[in-house]
């Protein structure tokens, strides 16, 4: 696997390159701001992009505008965006578009290398990992109006669930439930948001934020 690290704190852009190098990826550039990115990403076309929003010159958004455009220049590339904020807007530019994975973690929400390098994997092969966290505020935003305002508190929970990219079996354990009782709920939540069933996992998740991020 071939990816590009965009970060500025040196420290934390050696150790995600030699975590991730360890871990048999190729880490083919690591930068430390946008331009430098789309550059990367131009030259070396790599499996996934590893984004810090935060990058200079001024530290706001400059490197969540860059992993943007560069989805625009190359269409479904995988991108994972670190944070140390829950930043609403940012969370849902990314997922306006529904093409190639995407990840949205906060940093310090990050437990343990393996929990990192699961998420760069399921991120490369176009799926997601989110922050429970980031989840929970997306749907905070919007449960006030809307379908979304009609799931029960039970299905919030599948839905977060199924946000963070886990499959049936593991929201059923997880809630202590019954795959069967997963089924169900899922299928009433896609009932209630207007979005057809789908049985790819990635795909209705990605729909499901989608819809929220519109909502």
């Amino acid at each position: 696997m071939r990816v590009v690290i965009a970060e500025d704190l040196f420290l934390l852009r050696d150790g995600l390159t030699r975590l991730l190098e360890a871990n048999g990826m190729k880490v083919t550039a690591a930068v430390e701001n946008g331009e430098q990115l789309l550059a990367a990403v131009a030259a070396d076309r790599p499996d996934i992009a590893v984004v810090d929003v935060r990058l200079p010159p001024s530290f706001t958004d400059e490197g969540l505008r860059a992993a943007l455009a560069a989805r625009r220049a190359h269409p479904g590339l995988p991108v994972l965006v670190l944070s140390q904020f829950v930043e609403q807007l940012y969370a849902r530019e990314l997922l306006a578009g529904s093409s190639g994975g995407i990840g949205y973690l906060l940093k310090d929400r990050v437990l343990d290398g393996a929990q990192f390098l699961d998420a760069v994997r399921r991120v490369s092969q176009g799926g997601t990992a989110m922050d429970p966290e980031v989840i929970t505020r997306l749907l905070t935003h919007n449960s006030s109006a809307g379908p979304v305002s009609t799931l029960s508190p039970r299905e919030r929970q599948v839905l977060a669930l199924m946000a963070e990219g886990r499959s049936n079996a593991a929201i059923a354990q997880q809630l202590v439930i019954t795959e069967r009782a997963v089924a169900k709920h899922t299928a009433s939540i896609f009932v209630r948001l207007d979005l057809q069933p789908s049985d790819d996992d990635n795909r209705r998740v990605l729909a499901v934020l989608a819809y929220l991020n519109n909502s």
